[in-house]
């Protein structure tokens, strides 16, 4: 079944449960259901077509959701954008893209105006004047009436009010959405997902989590709220922009009405720490879900000791198979042999193993890389080394990047993205400086977010000694830095700007 399809049919099965929860406004399946329908009819007597894109600016909300089905619905295609990818990428992308429609929130046309933009300017916050980026594009604006938004502009709430049309169904095989995930500004790669590898994809989620009807689920995420409306869930979405790892005193009263939350592993942590400062009831988790970065032992072991009778789920995947595992907490706790135990390969997902490499293929595959097209993936060559053991994946890691200490082999690709998740962090870098027998001494280099690029490697900057007393509950014991350092930026080289890990091993090693 399409993720669309799926979705529609929660919202006739469930139709007098609570579906969406956005501050004190909240939405039955019914009243979703009704609202897709009418926007999806609205845009299609707007002029909206069958393989339309539209540029999505629209931050998570009960507007956001209701929008990005709606444009399912009526056939358009969403291509999610970063207005902070920079103005070189932002231009890329939207080229590769070719979007004829733009969704933004009334309040991003406003501080893009030109008075107000010149304002921002002057406090360090460039952003791009919205409508210029796509002058000849239709505009679809959601928020309260302000000033700014371009003239002809659709709004959301007159587009929900002009009535049911007479769609025809949706085609399972559609393309529905659009994912940036990296590239110079040149080539920017770009995944392209059906409706149909976003079920296939979606209802794994769902499954593999457990989710369930009635069950109070607390995400910002579409691809974990999507799955929790496809099984009837109750999706609460916390305020825009609210970050558990940043904000965690912000995010503990949404926690005490959820039954089940998902969350980066930076969050979490933030999250367990303030609740052991406070000394804070458990509350009434039944799930933990996890996802963004890889999830370490110490970090499970600590959220099943503050929640003993919450399920810790740990989902492995990519932009171009989502998901590709999902992990028991328990179970990967007690995990042996080398590696990080990732899960149990979903269904729908067709694992190999090639020469050491996790190669995977499937229903939920992308259908192709836009840049690529008309070449369509049959699979795709994930660079992670890996074992199988029937259905259960354990990432070894990528050999080049592979750090040798005493005995243990070191896999950086396992902890840096756990490191640069956490708050202030804006980027990190794992390296081995070789002592006098050959062994590596550890060394973690993370950019403070906002610092100048010339700030030089220094151990005693304050987010160097935050993130090196966080380590030991994020991380394994084995994999702890003998040293951490902030700097102003990380050393790049080459067209693509590759991280320089020779580069910084050479100003790091003074320091040791």
């Amino acid at each position: 079944m399409s993720m669309l399809e799926a979705v529609l049919a929660a919202t006739r099965e469930h139709a007098a449960r609570p579906a969406l929860t956005f501050g004190d406004r909240t939405l039955t399946f019914a009243q979703l259901g009704n609202r897709v329908e009418r926007v999806a009819a609205g845009l299609a007597r707007a002029g909206m077509r069958p393989g339309d894109r539209v540029a999505f600016s629209v931050r998570p909300s009960i507007d956001a959701v209701v929008l990005a089905l709606a444009i399912c619905r009526a056939g358009g295609q969403i291509a999610f954008v970063d207005l902070g990818a920079g103005p070189e990428l932002l231009a890329a992308r939207l080229a590769l893209a070719k979007p004829q429609w733009t969704a933004a929130e009334s309040v991003l046309h406003l501080v893009s105006s030109p008075v107000l933009r010149g304002i921002a300017r002057r406090r360090g916050i460039d952003l791009p004047a919205y409508r210029e980026l796509l002058p000849n594009a239709q505009h679809i604006v959601t928020g309260a009436v302000l000033p700014g938004a371009p003239r002809g502009a659709l709004r959301l709430d007159r587009l929900a009010r002009a009535g049911h049309g007479q769609l025809p169904p949706a085609n399972p095989d559609a393309d529905a959405l659009l994912i940036f995930t990296s590239g110079t500004t040149g080539t920017p790669k770009t995944v392209l997902h059906t409706l149909a590898s976003l079920g296939a994809g979606l209802d794994d989620i769902r499954s593999g989590l457990g989710l369930e009807p009635g069950l109070r689920v607390l995400t910002d995420q579409l691809m974990i709220g999507i799955p929790a409306l496809i099984a009837g869930s109750h999706w609460t979405l916390p305020p825009a922009g609210l970050d558990s790892g940043a904000s965690p005193e912000r995010y503990l009263p949404l926690l005490q009405g959820a039954e089940a939350v998902f969350t980066s592993p930076a969050g979490l942590d933030a999250i367990l720490r303030l609740l052991d400062e406070r000394q804070a009831p458990a509350g009434s988790l039944r799930l933990i879900a996890l996802g963004g970065a890889p999830v370490l032992p110490p970090l499970i072991e600590r959220a099943l000791t503050r929640f003993p009778e919450a399920r810790v789920r740990c989902v492995y995947g990519m932009s171009e198979i989502l998901p590709v595992a999902i992990a028991d907490g328990a179970e990967k706790l007690h995990a042996s042999g080398d590696g990080d135990f990732v899960g149990r390969v979903a269904s729908s997902v067709d694992a190999r193993i090639d020469e050491g490499e996790l190669v995977l293929a499937g229903p939920g595959l992308a259908r192709a890389y836009v840049h690529e097209l008309p070449r369509e993936l049959d699979e795709v060559r994930t660079g992670d080394l890996a074992r199988l053991d029937g259905d259960r994946l354990t990432l070894l890691g990528r050999k080049k990047d592979m750090l040798l200490r005493g005995t243990q082999n070191i896999y950086v690709g396992l902890y840096e993205p756990v490191i640069a998740s956490l708050p202030g962090v804006a980027d990190a870098l794992m390296v081995g400086v070789p002592d006098e027998i050959g062994d590596d001494r550890v060394v973690v280099a993370v950019v403070p977010d906002g610092a100048p690029e010339g700030l030089p490697a220094d151990p005693a900057h304050p987010l160097a000694r935050r993130v090196a007393a966080a380590l030991p509950g994020l991380i394994d014991h084995g994999a702890l830095p003998d040293l951490v350092v902030a700097i102003g930026a990380l050393p790049r080289r080459g067209r693509m700007r590759k991280p320089d890990r020779a580069a910084l091993v050479a100003l790091v090693a003074p320091l040791l």
